[in-house]
């Protein structure tokens, strides 16, 4: 078997499902690759990577994708913000705040909450940046958030949202032994699952062939 490819978005951590696939099968390296989001569904499609690990709703044609989990959503505050006085925030909340709506958003809003800044950051890290200096605030993945963790920052729960699943996906004429390896491993399947790709069996040896022995013949 060759290695195999795995592309991630950013926030996205597959450390043990790496650790697992390195247990079972440690002569097949895994290489991560770490991927935008707005690239992740193309180089899956043209067989860059062998599958990616990214964030829905994505253009699903030509692929497959099993969604795995959903991510809570959070708001990026100033550590000295009113709103860290609050355990979690309603979108209500966010009304009349300034909001910064970066062109990499990974949720799927009908419309963003608050005073939208006409400006948009290109990147999700560059908003982080406006954040601290105070220019607004920011909703994204808890997941990015610790990311792009910052002393003076800090976020709180956002509810009444929308929230981030991440999925894998793959191409749809591309299900290779070592991506159904991989999709056994997310779907917590044993070593031994029946479900999982087809190990060689041990062939029990035939037993040889007897030769019958003659009997002895009497002596007259």
């Amino acid at each position: 078997m060759t290695g195999f490819r795995l592309g991630c978005v950013p926030g996205v951590t597959p450390a043990k499902w790496v650790r697992i696939w390195t247990e079972r099968l440690p002569r097949v390296p895994l290489e991560l690759v770490q991927v935008s989001a707005a690239e992740a569904p193309d180089l899956v499609r043209r067989a860059e990577v062998d599958a990616v690990l990214l964030r829905l709703p994505i253009d699903r044609t030509g692929l497959h994708a099993i969604p795995l989990y959903v991510e809570q959503t959070v708001v990026v505050v100033p550590k000295d913000h009113l709103m860290t006085a609050a355990e979690e925030v309603t979108v209500d909340d966010l009304a009349d705040e300034l909001m910064l709506y970066p062109q990499d958003d990974v949720l799927d809003w009908d419309r963003p909450p608050g005073r939208l800044i006409d400006e948009r950051p290109a990147q999700t890290g560059d908003a982080i940046e406006l954040v601290a200096m105070g220019t607004g605030l920011l909703v994204v993945p808890q997941s990015l958030a610790r990311l792009h963790h910052r002393k003076d920052l800090t976020y709180r729960p956002l509810t009444g949202v929308p929230e981030s699943q991440v999925a894998l996906s793959w191409p749809e004429d591309e299900t290779t032994e070592l991506v159904e390896h991989f999709i056994g491993i997310v779907r917590g399947r044993t070593a031994n699952s029946t479900r999982g790709p087809a190990t060689p069996k041990k062939v029990a040896k035939k037993p040889r062939p007897t030769t019958p022995q003659k009997k002895p013949r009497r002596r007259r």
